[in-house]
C-alpha cells in the first residue's frame, strides 16, 4: 500500500462521528486482503453461532453473546481513551491540558458514544490524524476496525430470533433463501443502489445487506452439515471462480462471495491439524482483531512505517499478540466463566457431532 499505510483492514465505516459513512467498496471496486478476512470471518462466524443457537434458547444464548464480546470491546476503549490517548497528546501538545475535559471529539465521548457496539466516534481529538491513514482519511482514527462489531452483534440477534421463532430446527431451509436473495441485493447494489434502498430503508445500509448475507450463509451451512461435500476438487474450483470475479470479470459481490464462504469453510475443516495447535485452548483471535488496528496506528504515529513492510508489519503482529494474550487471560476467560451463571445457567451446551466433524473450535463456538 502507498507509503505502507497501515490499518487498511477494510478502513473505517465512517471516520468521524461528524463525517458521512464511507462505503466498503465504489461501484467496481476489487476486493483486498482485509476485505476478504473480513467477510470470511462473518462466514465462519455464522457458522460457529448458529450451532450454538440450536444448542440454547434465546437468554442463554444472549448472554453467551455478551460475555463473549463486550467485556473485551470495553476494555480496549478504555486502552484507547485513557491509556494510549492521553500518552500521545501529551507527545503532540507538551502537556495533558485540556485532554479529559468534556470537549467534542474528546475522551469521554470516545467511551460514551461507542459503548454499543455502534462506532460514532473514531478518533480523540487531532490523535494520529498526521498517520499516513489519519492523512489518507483527513481524520483522527484510533481502530477503525471496531466498526464491524456492531453488523456481527446485529446478526447474533437475527440468528437468535430465528431461534425463538423455530426456524432453525422446523423452518430451516428459510435461512439460505434469505442468504441468497440478500447476496443477490448486495450485488444488485452495485448497479442500482436507490433501486434497493427503495425496497426497505434498512437495505440502504450496503454493510448491513451485504455482511449479514454472509453470516446466513455460514449458519445454512452449520443447518446442513450433511449436505455440504468438503471435498477438495470444489475447493479448488471455488477458489478458481473467486480468483476470477476478483481479478478477471467481476461479479464478486454475486457468485464470488460463495465461492470465498465455500473454500473457507473447507479449510477450516480440512487443514492441516498442526496449524490449528497454536490457539487451540486458548482463543487469542477476538483479540487479535479488536487491537490490531489500534497497534498499527500507533507503530504509524512512532514512524515505524519507515522501517519498512516486513519490520513494520512484523512489529505489529507480534505486539498485537501480546495484547491478545493479556485480553484473553485477563479479560475473556474470566468473562466466559460466568457463562454458567446468571442468564446462561442450566442451559445445555453444544454436542458437536454428526458432518462437519467439530473443528474450528475459536471462542465463537457454542460451549463459549
Amino acid at each position: 500500500t502507498r507509503g505502507y499505510q497501515p490499518a487498511l483492514l477494510w478502513g473505517p465505516k465512517r471516520v468521524a462521528a461528524n463525517l458521512p459513512s464511507r462505503p466498503i467498496t465504489r461501484p467496481g471496486a476489487r476486493a483486498g486482503c482485509g476485505f476478504l478476512g473480513v467477510e470470511g470471518f462473518f462466514v465462519v462466524s455464522g457458522f460457529l453461532i448458529a450451532r450454538s443457537a440450536m444448542a440454547t434458547d434465546l437468554v442463554g444464548f444472549l448472554w453467551r453473546r455478551v460475555l463473549r464480546i463486550f467485556p473485551a470491546f470495553w476494555l480496549v476503549l478504555v486502552v484507547s481513551a485513557v491509556g494510549v490517548g492521553p500518552w500521545f497528546y501529551r507527545m503532540q501538545h507538551g502537556s495533558l491540558d485540556g485532554y479529559f475535559s468534556r470537549a467534542p471529539g474528546g475522551p469521554l465521548g470516545y467511551l460514551v458514544q461507542n459503548g454499543t457496539l455502534e462506532i460514532r466516534q473514531y478518533g480523540i481529538y487531532d490523535l494520529f490524524r498526521d498517520t499516513p491513514y489519519g492523512l489518507e482519511v483527513n481524520a483522527s482514527v484510533l481502530n477503525g476496525s471496531l466498526w464491524t462489531l456492531e453488523y456481527e452483534w446485529k446478526c447474533y440477534l437475527i440468528l437468535g430470533a430465528l431461534g425463538v421463532f423455530g426456524v432453525l430446527h422446523r423452518a430451516r431451509a428459510l435461512v439460505p433463501v434469505v442468504a441468497l436473495g440478500l447476496t443477490i441485493l448486495g450485488s444488485l447494489h452495485e448497479a442500482a443502489p436507490d433501486l434497493v434502498r427503495g425496497m426497505a430503508p434498512w437495505l440502504g445500509d450496503i454493510h448491513f445487506v451485504r455482511l449479514t448475507a454472509l453470516f446466513l450463509v455460514g449458519s445454512a451451512a452449520a443447518l446442513y452439515p450433511d449436505r455440504v461435500p468438503l471435498d477438495g476438487r470444489l475447493a479448488l474450483g471455488a477458489l478458481a471462480v473467486l480468483g476470477g470475479t476478483l481479478f478477471l470479470s467481476g461479479g464478486y459481490h454475486l457468485v464470488g462471495v460463495l465461492a470465498m464462504a465455500y473454500v473457507t469453510l473447507w479449510f477450516a475443516y480440512r487443514a492441516p491439524e498442526r496449524l490449528f495447535a497454536f490457539g487451540s485452548k486458548n482463543d487469542y483471535s477476538y483479540g487479535i482483531y479488536v487491537y490490531g488496528f489500534l497497534v498499527q496506528m500507533v507503530l504509524a504515529q512512532l514512524g515505524f512505517h519507515r522501517w519498512g513492510l516486513p519490520a513494520y508489519i512484523g512489529a505489529a503482529w507480534l505486539i498485537t499478540l501480546l495484547c491478545a494474550i493479556v485480553s484473553w487471560h485477563v479479560v475473556e476467560k474470566q468473562a466466559l466463566k460466568l457463562k454458567s451463571w446468571g442468564p446462561g445457567k442450566g442451559w445445555a451446551v453444544l454436542t458437536r457431532s454428526g458432518r462437519p466433524r467439530s473443528r474450528p473450535t475459536s471462542g465463537d463456538a457454542g460451549d463459549n
